[in-house]
């Protein structure tokens, strides 16, 4: 009897995550004109934002360094953030219009061609609380991509978020995915670093406000000055480079 056929080409299986802010989008500002006035609001703060760079940085994590700055102890910080996320939710579906939050050059045909990949499954990685990035994601309309993702709202370090959206994709599709199948792809230094503990592929664009020479120093897998080129961007996400061992697994998470 014969066997079965002999497939020399498997499927290519990808968790692929994407980062939101200069990567995905730009939402004009809106955010942070959000999350300044929710911080005067709940902290009566009053001194300029204009001085921080967010770029790759957790909500949790923005709203600990420019509090701390004012002389807030972490225990005055912690009481009040369930009203600040409050506030400035409230704030940010006022100003994330259609008119301000835009998807950036390339990102929508990239996500799109991606979506009709049979072996690929998409996800957020994002420093954003999740109702944010929920939010954020609606004008251009990309939310239906995304059914799930890691958050800023899951944990305030960043290189803690692979495990999240890997827990959930093994729940959703039933596939572990591990080293350089799980693709994270993100404007900032620390999105390379998230990725670099778990050997996954990294993938930096210069198309946020970090120069393209500072991500290029943090060696990701691959660099581009923008998501424009589809076929240089599919390659890079699809290409056949396989793990080496050694590689670190993600473990579990508790969501």
């Amino acid at each position: 009897m014969q066997g079965p056929a002999y497939n020399p080409h498997p499927m290519t299986r990808r968790l692929v995550l994407f980062d939101i802010d200069g990567t995905l989008i730009t939402d004009g500002g809106a955010s942070r004109e959000g999350f300044g006035r929710a911080l005067t609001e709940i902290y009566d703060y009053n001194s300029d934002l204009s001085r921080y760079d967010f770029s790759g940085r957790t909500d949790p994590q923005i709203a600990r360094m420019v509090l701390h700055d004012e002389g807030f102890s972490d225990l005055e910080i912690t009481e009040r953030l369930p009203d600040l996320w409050a506030s400035y939710l409230g704030y940010l579906e006022q100003n994330a219009t259609t008119d301000r939050v835009r998807a950036l050059p390339g990102m929508k045909a990239l996500v799109e061609a991606l979506a009709g990949e049979p072996g690929v499954t998409l996800a957020l990685l994002t420093g954003n609380i999740e109702k944010g990035a929920r939010l954020k994601l609606a004008p251009p309309q990309l939310n239906h991509h995304f059914p799930f993702g890691a958050f800023g709202s899951d944990s305030a370090d960043r290189e803690q978020l692979p495990p999240f959206a890997v827990d959930r994709a093994a729940v959703v599709h039933g596939h572990r995915f591990t080293g350089a199948d799980i693709v994270i792809i993100g404007d900032s230094v620390y999105d390379v670093r998230c990725g670099v503990p778990y050997q996954a592929t990294t993938i930096a664009v210069a198309s946020g406000k970090t120069p393209g020479e500072t991500l290029r120093a943090e060696n990701p897998r691959h660099f581009f000055e923008s998501g424009e080129d589809l076929a240089a961007m599919l390659n890079a996400i699809l290409g056949s480079g396989r793990q080496s061992r050694g590689m670190r697994t993600l473990p579990p998470t508790r969501s």
